[in-house]
């Protein structure tokens, strides 16, 4: 076999494997998908013997999805977490690009043990702190408050580390050159270097939107009320004591599923790019 054959041949076999794997990783999603056009009765009855309409419907319907909205009111939660996202991904920016802005550029004491603390935020397990964080919220009023959803979680100390790893690839004497024509810090952050770093902040924006679009004990906690809850707890509402509504979870899951992936697609480029540029590899 000549080499060139030996390499089409070897090509053709890793495209063929990642097709497979590609097909085993989303056959769930796609099954979940195909779940949400059939009835709760028929998810049930076509379970077992295993067939081909074990995954295909045999009488495809719209109802699950008609009746999340008439009857259980699914757009409310949605809305409020579309707000929610909407609201945190521009402030986590700022507030992260500033503090790591602060720790790239400038030199100060204790400098080293602060950013190992913001740094180890982000590896904490949330339940060891979600009681404590409860307290506060509780003292200053925000439980069932849009508040206590948005401003816990705007200091990421993850999102803080790919700034950081951003800034410093930044040459010090753009900064230099912007400081001696008379810029302010400020100046210089908002006017040279958030221009630079449109990839990274997508992609902090990318990662802030799916901790929160599917952040569930938090807003369990301190979202109870019906007026600020999120799509994430309003799916416990398909399941009740004596019957669950798998046909009607499907179909809220199916929309939850959709918008991530309609916002994650056109700015998959500039996510790559976010955290290539930054240095994280994984």
């Amino acid at each position: 076999m000549s080499y060139k054959k030996h390499k089409t041949l070897k090509s053709l076999c890793l495209y063929g494997l990642c097709i497979f794997w590609t097909i085993i990783c989303m056959f769930p999603v796609l099954y979940a998908v195909l779940l949400s056009f059939r009835s709760n009765n028929e998810i049930f009855a076509y379970a077992l013997p295993f067939s081909i309409h074990t995954i295909l419907p045999v009488q495809w319907t719209m109802d699950n999805f008609i009746a999340i909205f008439r009857d259980y009111n699914i757009e409310i939660p949605l809305i409020n977490s579309l707000i929610l996202a909407a609201v945190a991904i521009p402030c986590s920016i700022l507030i992260n690009g500033l503090s790591a802005f602060s720790f790239a550029v400038f030199k100060f004491k204790g400098k080293g043990i602060l950013l190992g603390l913001f740094m180890l935020s982000f590896m904490i397990p949330f339940d060891a702190i979600s009681i404590p964080l409860y307290r506060l919220v509780n003292s200053l009023g925000w439980v069932n408050t849009r508040m206590a959803l948005i401003v816990p979680g705007m200091g990421n100390g993850l999102v803080m580390l790919l700034f950081i790893q951003f800034f410093r690839g930044i040459p010090s004497t753009l900064l230099d050159a912007a400081r001696i024509d008379g810029a302010g810090w400020l100046k210089v952050f908002f006017k040279i270097i958030l221009p630079l770093c449109v990839p990274v902040c997508i992609t902090a924006g990318l990662m802030v939107f799916m901790e929160h679009w599917n952040s569930y004990m938090w807003p369990l906690l301190v979202a109870r009320n019906d007026n600020v809850r999120t799509i994430q707890i309003a799916l416990s509402d398909f399941r009740t004591e004596y019957e669950t509504m798998w046909s009607y979870i499907f179909a809220a899951s199916s929309i939850t599923l959709i918008l991530p992936l309609a916002l994650f697609f056109p700015f998959q480029k500039y996510y790559v790019q976010g955290i290539t540029h930054s240095g994280i590899k994984g």
